[in-house]
């Protein structure tokens, strides 16, 4: 059965996936980047390979999303699985199902700071990053290189921020994460993913372990760890994947109209959420 750790782009996914590497598959809760490949991409091209050689076909990605899984759960292990891809039907075809997943922890962050990060990460103005935000229909896909043969270049629906995250907040046995409340109170969110976790699988948990996550996955060790060892997540080399952090304030950065566009879009969705 499959734990998706599912998150819209730039919300602390890799942060989440660090804490989470270091809680279940080490001992003493040291974290290096090497651990998070314990916890895989989906979708991947490894996953689809059998049934289609069209990575760029959302209808044929689509149509084998629950297939690819029936073949990962074939070996009846728990996995923990890293998805940007929204929780949609795509024309009768569900993202996943309950026959195939365990637990959904969902990692959000006030759209107004996603901005900043987006714009940074995909080299956008602050505009088009909007528009990023808003649309609907956005997937993720490196349509600029199409010889790009990259495991992780296959095609992902992910849609609008608002439209993800409602997508994943139904999910059975699941739970939120906000970056916000993992900024502030980084050990008492640890502790509720451990918590979590802990109904799927056994890993030892204590009070020195906590110390060595908190320690070896703060934003600060994660970027100097990057500038030292370079971080194959970083959309390219001269861009920074552990930019602003906590720094990233959208009151220091964005224009009126972009924040009224922002909240007016997202109303709903950031009252629940308590960002506004």
């Amino acid at each position: 059965m499959i734990i998706w750790c599912a998150s819209y782009p730039k919300s602390g996914n890799t942060w989440i996936r660090a804490i989470i590497a270091s809680l279940v598959y080490s001992e003493d809760g040291l974290f290096n980047f090497g651990m998070l490949k314990k916890i895989n991409l989906f979708p991947k091209r490894l996953y689809f390979k059998e049934f289609t050689n069209n990575y760029s076909d959302l209808k044929s990605i689509s149509h084998h999303w629950i297939d690819a899984q029936q073949n990962i759960n074939a070996e009846e292990k728990l996995k923990i699985f890293k998805t940007h891809n929204g929780n949609y039907n795509f024309f009768g075809s569900d993202f996943t199902n309950k026959k195939n997943t365990a637990g959904v922890i969902y990692v959000v962050r006030d759209p107004r700071n996603v901005i900043t990060s987006v714009a940074n990460h995909y080299q956008l103005n602050l505009e088009k990053s909007l528009d990023f935000l808003l649309d609907e229909k956005r997937f993720l896909f490196n349509t600029k290189n199409p010889n790009d043969s990259s495991e992780e270049n296959i095609i992902t629906l992910l849609g609008s921020w608002k439209s993800h995250y409602n997508s994943w907040k139904i999910s059975s046995n699941s739970i939120i994460i906000k970056y916000e409340d993992l900024l502030i109170n980084t050990k008492s969110e640890i502790n509720k993913l451990s918590t979590f976790l802990k109904k799927f699988t056994k890993f030892n948990v204590c009070d020195q372990k906590i110390q060595n996550i908190l320690k070896t996955t703060s934003f600060e060790k994660l970027k100097k760890m990057e500038e030292k060892e370079g971080f194959e997540e970083a959309s390219n080399s001269t861009i920074k994947f552990f930019n602003l952090g906590p720094s990233n304030d959208w009151k220091n950065v964005l224009g009126k109209n972009l924040i009224d566009t922002i909240e007016k879009n997202f109303n709903k969705e950031m009252k629940e959420l308590g960002y506004i």
